[in-house]
């Protein structure tokens, strides 16, 4: 899904988002360290505490410390393991999954039953202001068989749905608090929490303020009784000069250029953390000149990724040879991607009559879009286009992708989950309600090969479809990839036990403070 959000259709129907490319952060004067209080500052903002809402990038990393969902995952192994489910059974047919719930408490001390579960998951299923729907697609029912006892059934056998249920945005919410406080009114302010933290004191546009949750299910957790503020903060340059001066704790984003130094500082501890963030150029095949086969393949050969890799991220991230994520499982490491060759790409320019065209890239204002952007630019130049840079904000950004008003876009996004499912689904299923991330591509080959992959039990036959989709969709220049980013995030070594997983989750549970 997507990456900076806001508003968005996800593969399958969500939408990432509406986006925050770039939050508006505030610059603030914080006190110097309470010890406890732990301080995560990052430029993406939280716009709703209603897990159902939104796909943005900071909405995603709020959601999973205000709601449990019914498995979670092992942040050391990734592997999954029970949530609010203590235990499940699949049906031999596998389209029946039966979950069994733990005694647990929402943050009001009301016991959290399948009712809650079933309304949640509902929600998310059929919600017409859903975000992103499209993990429970397979989906043909959820009823609560009795208090604790969830039956989900599937309209056919759908390999990834275990791996789908523990997404970000499929946190259990309170039924009764949801129909007696109403919908917006039960997420405004102080929400009824089901994960380890809840709201202590919301300020949009400046941060948010949690406190441990006495009554999570996880007993000894969160680990520590600190409250944790998450701060927004635009500017890289302040995120970072405060996390020197010993004022935050934890910078998310850092820039490429501040790595060197930050690896360098004693105080801090700067890690390249994985994740399954892909960095590309969206091309619109809906309009001339990138409906034409030849001029987008052109376009692909004429950008030297590798040498843009280096140049961006200082060799910290790797070029991308394929249109899915280089983490998720079944990439195909070993294909070749589309080669740099311009002199190739001058030819096929010329054959798809499209020399000379206009072509609008839209860029929002942070400097990895700036700079994405110019060298885009100066490389279709060279082949004979006439690239204009569009700067826009990012809720225009996202407006203009979604309808289609654009010629080309770079942008990044990320899959929640290893299985390659959802990515297919978001970045080049055409009729999966993402538009092939507002892309407008569509291959009935690869639609098809799409249902095909999460039907197939045997791995080694899943592995040739994912194969299949990424060699199509790369030679028809569904997107051009450009670079696989690890997350960049700088720590203070205060703290032990915290990361940034890369479905985008903070550890803060299992984080402690040190002195």
């Amino acid at each position: 899904m997507n990456s900076l959000s806001g508003s968005r259709t996800r593969a399958a129907g969500a939408v990432l988002h509406g986006a925050v490319l770039v939050a508006m952060g505030l610059c603030w004067a914080v006190p110097a360290f309470a010890d406890d209080v732990i301080r995560v500052v990052s430029p993406y903002q939280t716009t709703t505490l209603d897990p159902m809402r939104s796909a943005a990038a900071g909405n995603i990393e709020t959601y999973g410390q205000l709601y449990s969902r019914l498995l979670r995952r092992n942040y050391e192994t990734g592997a999954l393991e029970p949530g609010l489910a203590e235990k499940w059974e699949i049906s031999p047919d596998g389209k029946t999954y039966t979950f069994h719930l733990r005694e647990a408490q929402f943050s009001d001390g009301s016991p959290i039953t399948a009712a809650d579960v079933a309304f949640s998951l509902d929600r998310i299923r059929s919600d017409k202001k859903s975000a992103y729907p499209a993990p429970l697609g397979s989906v043909e029912s959820v009823t609560a068989a009795d208090a604790k006892t969830v039956v989900i059934t599937l309209k056919s056998a759908f390999a990834p749905f275990l791996g789908n249920a523990e997404i970000w945005n499929m946190g259990i919410v309170s039924k009764a608090d949801v129909e007696k406080r109403g919908e917006e009114a039960a997420f405004a302010t102080v929400p009824v929490a089901s994960g380890p933290y809840e709201v202590k004191q919301w300020k949009p546009n400046e941060k948010l303020v949690l406190e441990p949750n006495p009554h999570y299910w996880r007993k000894g957790y969160p680990k520590s009784d600190a409250t944790v503020e998450l701060i927004e903060i635009a500017s890289p340059e302040t995120r970072i000069a405060m996390l020197k001066a010993g004022e935050i704790d934890v910078v998310r984003a850092v820039p490429w250029t501040q790595i060197d130094e930050l690896k360098a500082t004693e105080t801090v501890d700067m890690r390249l953390e994985p994740s399954t963030t892909i960095y590309m150029t969206l091309l619109n095949h809906k309009r001339e000149p990138f409906s034409n086969l030849k001029a987008r393949q052109a376009a692909g050969m004429a950008i030297d990724n590798k040498a843009m890799t280096a140049a961006i991220t200082r060799g910290y991230a790797e070029p991308a040879n394929t249109t899915l994520p280089g983490s998720i499982d079944f990439h195909d490491k070993d294909y070749p991607g589309i080669p740099y060759d311009p002199a190739k790409a001058k030819e096929l320019l010329a054959e798809s009559g499209m020399v000379g065209r206009e072509v609008k890239i839209l860029a929002t204002a942070d400097a990895p879009s700036q700079q994405t952007a110019l060298l885009i630019q100066a490389q279709w130049q060279a082949i004979g286009l006439k690239p204009v840079i569009v700067n826009v904000d990012s809720g225009a950004w996202w407006d203009a992708t979604g309808k289609g008003d654009y010629d080309a876009a770079a942008n990044w996004w990320y899959n929640e989950t290893t299985d390659p499912d959802l990515a297919v689904r978001w970045a080049v299923c055409g009729s999966c309600g993402s538009n092939s991330y507002s892309t407008f591509y569509e291959n009935p080959k690869v639609d098809a090969l799409v249902e095909q992959g999460t039907k197939e039990a045997d791995q080694a036959k899943r592995a040739e479809i994912y194969k299949e989709i990424q060699k199509i969709t790369t030679e028809e220049v569904a997107q051009i990839p450009l670079y696989y980013a690890p997350n960049a995030v700088a720590y203070s070594k205060r703290l032990q036990g915290l990361k940034l997983t890369p479905a985008l989750q903070w550890t803060l549970e299992e984080t402690s403070l040190g002195h």
